[in-house]
């Protein structure tokens, strides 16, 4: 694995920003407001060259009373014990803090290397004055401003000066074993998306038999969009845990309205959605703005019914009832019901994860496809419309990731909703395409192809 820099400092000290700036890219959510970054937050970097994995942590505030700043610490400290390098963020405009103190000595106690990046320090030639207090604290220092890119390349190079030594990151490969990585399929990306509390973090902890994200009551608990690496049986999972979706008509919060708009574009950049419901609150209607939003995006995805411990036996069939009428306008979309808490059933989100990934990437022979469907199209011939019926030249696969079929017809006028569905069915279970999205087009064509 590459060295490891731990973001670690008090709130709103602008670890995020840094974290951005370093990373060249904007992977943490920044904002004026305290308290903004709670989850450990993990991206890959290059650094003078050498690969590293950057982590942004929550503000450090120690014996913070309150049970979710406690939470946030927990995550700071486990980052601090995985670093090779801690990077301690403080902010020049503030000037040294007893809170900076209190970072300054945890640090010290973990024994780990740990440079010093005064942060908001604009303006090159009060450098000097901006970092004078912090020197006292004993640790190499460097002044910056991430917001602006002041000092960041020095700090890269004394970065690069303070990791081990590459050869100590990983034993070489073999030639052999390079091009078995080089070949390995990339990790299976699923997106948590959901209402608020429906327990999105629960379900990978659950999962990961670890406490890798924060769970709490409070809604809105988890605001970027996290990463989380792991492997089981062999199959590499990165599940992207989300904030959760409230009604916009709710949402009169500039950061709720950000980190919503990062959830929906997480889930359509998934290979697979997990799509998680509260059994408890039932099927809302935020919800079913959320299938349907899915199901246009043609995005993969699962419904995981969870806290089902909670539900009485006699109410689960209703439950079950109401997911599938909720389901009508994607009947191929799996339901699994589960419970974070018990540990129950979550395999079965993997496994169904792994079968819907392989049916997107179906790819179905030209020759096959017509031979298959011509059958199909003779046997029920699309319906007559003002004397004329939808005459069916030519079907062609042109994209998987979603599976993507186009038909040639005289007039695409011609073809009723209903009809696309019946032709849309007959795909799925000639090709046994029981769970993947698929989009289906006609194309007006004047001649066969054929």
């Amino acid at each position: 694995m590459p060295p490891v820099i731990a973001l670690i400092g008090r709130p709103n000290v602008g670890k995020s920003t840094l974290f951005n700036r370093l990373a060249r890219r904007t992977k943490a959510i920044t904002h004026d407001r305290p308290g903004v970054t709670r989850d450990r937050l993990e991206t890959r970097a290059i650094i003078e060259d050498r690969e590293v994995t950057l982590v942004d942590t929550g503000g450090m505030v120690l014996d913070d009373p309150d049970k979710l700043g406690r939470m946030v610490m927990d995550q700071a400290r486990m980052a601090i014990s995985q670093a090779h390098l801690v990077l301690f963020v403080a902010d020049a405009r503030e000037g040294l803090t007893g809170l900076d103190h209190d970072v300054a000595e945890l640090l010290r106690q973990s024994a780990k290397p740990v440079l010093l990046a005064v942060n908001k320090a604009d303006g090159e030639e009060r450098a000097g004055e901006f970092a004078g207090d912090f020197y006292s604290l004993g640790f190499p220092l460097v002044p910056v401003s991430a917001a602006h890119g002041r000092g960041i390349p020095e700090l890269r190079e004394i970065i690069a000066d303070l990791l081990p030594d590459a050869e100590d990151d990983e034993t070489p490969l073999t030639d052999e074993e390079a091009a078995a990585a080089e070949a390995a399929p990339r990790p299976l990306r699923l997106a948590m998306i959901g209402r608020p509390n429906a327990g999105k973090s629960s379900v990978v902890n659950a999962l990961l038999g670890e406490t890798r994200l924060i769970v709490s009551d409070a809604p809105g608990t988890t605001r970027d969009a996290v990463d989380v690496a792991f492997t089981r049986g062999g199959t590499s999972y990165v599940f992207v845990d989300t904030a959760g979706v409230r009604k916009k008509a709710r949402i009169d919060d500039e950061l709720e309205r950000h980190t919503a708009t990062r959830s929906l574009q997480s889930a359509k950049r998934a290979d697979v959605a997990v799509l998680v419901i509260d059994a408890v609150g039932g099927v809302g209607m935020q919800d079913k703005k959320l299938i349907a939003f899915l199901d246009k995006e043609k995005t993969p995805f699962l419904v995981v019914i969870n806290k089902i411990d909670l539900i009485p036996r006699d109410k689960m069939l209703e439950l079950k009832k109401d997911m599938k009428d909720e389901l009508r306008i994607c009947p191929h979309v799996p339901v699994l019901y589960v419970s974070a808490l018990r540990k129950k059933g979550l395999d079965r989100i993997l496994d169904t994860a792994r079968a819907m990934k392989a049916e997107c990437a179906i790819r179905v022979g030209t020759g096959e496809l017509n031979r298959m469907m011509r059958q199909v199209l003779d046997k029920h011939q699309a319906p007559v419309i003002k004397g004329r019926r939808a005459k069916f030249y030519y079907l062609t696969q042109t994209a998987s990731e979603p599976p993507t079929f186009v038909f040639f017809v005289n007039d695409t006028e011609r073809v009723r909703p209903s009809y696309a569905k019946y032709v849309e069915n007959q795909l799925r279970r000639l090709f046994g395409l029981t769970m993947a999205p698929l989009r289906i087009l006609f194309r007006s064509s004047h001649t066969s192809k054929e």
